[in-house]
């Protein structure tokens, strides 16, 4: 920060990051968090009802409606700000594409009262199509402040595409807004380690992936089972009876699954770690928990508040059911026409 003076009032140079871009604001120095959430919200052209500020090390993430707390009262020239917000222009798009799907939706029910008969790709499980955009992780983000995040991405897109977890996530009707990985650093004590989080009902599951030292990564297996136990705190949120018998059910449904699509592949590969084990105990201590949730917050150099996780995920489910629906689209057309 630096100090200015222009017309007697006294301002002072902030650097302000958004997404990708570093903004250099010159700001007086009595703006309040309000006012400075105001003016980052004109320069994206959001409402401010939609922005967020992230502010480390001490205020955290700071939502509408903002404090007329001085900036400067609290920030130091240690102080990193991150913004974050959605356009009014990226809102249109997702509320365009939701009417588009509608429409859509509107005419293939039309044409089919109207008696017209659809004919189906033989070859083709339209309705696990569509089961399958609909039951599935609806967004994958590994942590980018931490080594190596696109091999955690491959990780992670590994349990989503596992045979035996879709096929439970379908059966359930489990529907997941973020799969992400879990710094070891931040759950672990002297006492234990959580392998993993479900966050508000399956807004968010969070797996520890990474080897405690961070050189290597965990056992697929293991970490699968514990997906299958965070699974079923979207239905269940205390350790009770119901949620143990839930558990062994997804578990056992994935692991059937291994020997229909040859299972032996699990212990082969980059997530092979033989030496990794399963606790039961320490998968979580309380169930799902609520409250506000910033991927990547911690690091202060990457963050999504919880209202752009849902945003992405409802964007990322549009668009898997619009690819399922153009697939089924196309598929009729070509049987029509045959």
């Amino acid at each position: 920060m630096e100090d200015t003076k222009s017309e007697n009032i006294e301002t002072s140079h902030v650097r302000i990051t958004y997404q990708k871009e570093v903004l250099d604001m010159e700001l007086p120095k009595d703006i309040t968090f309000h006012e400075l959430a105001q003016e980052f919200a004109d320069t994206i052209q959001a409402d401010v009802e939609r922005v967020s500020l992230f502010i480390t090390p001490k205020s955290g993430l700071l939502k509408y409606p903002f404090s007329s707390q001085s900036l400067f009262d609290v920030i130091t020239p240690k102080t990193r700000i991150k913004a974050i917000g959605t356009s009014t222009q990226d809102v249109q798009k997702l509320n365009d594409m939701a009417e588009r799907m509608a429409a859509r939706r509107a005419a293939r029910d039309q044409a089919r009262s109207a008696g017209r008969k659809t004919k189906h790709n033989v070859n083709r499980d339209w309705k696990k199509v569509q089961e399958e955009a609909t039951y599935t992780f609806h967004a994958i983000e590994p942590l980018n402040y931490l080594p190596n995040p696109e091999k955690s991405r491959r990780f992670l897109e590994r349990l989503a595409k596992d045979p035996g977890i879709k096929a439970s996530m379908r059966k359930h009707k489990f529907s997941v807004g973020l799969l992400t990985e879990m710094n070891p650093a931040e759950h672990t004590t002297h006492e234990s380690k959580t392998l993993g989080l479900n966050r508000n009902g399956g807004e968010v599951i969070e797996l520890r992936l990474r080897t405690d030292s961070y050189d290597g990564y965990r056992d697929y297996k293991v970490i699968r089972k514990t997906l299958c136990h965070e699974l079923s705190h979207n239905v269940h949120s205390e350790h009770d009876r119901k949620f143990w018998d839930l558990t062994k059910q997804i578990e056992k449904e994935v692991e059937q699954n291994d020997h229909l699509h040859g299972g032996h592949k699990l212990s082969e590969g980059e997530f092979f770690n033989p030496d990794d084990e399963f606790d039961d105990e320490h998968v979580d201590d309380h169930g799902w928990q609520g409250g506000e949730f910033v991927l990547g917050g911690t690091a202060g150099t990457q963050g999504l508040d919880r209202r752009e996780i849902m945003a992405r995920a409802a964007m990322s489910r549009m668009e898997k059911q619009k690819q399922a629906d153009d697939q089924q689209k196309e598929a009729e057309s070509g049987a029509g026409t045959s």
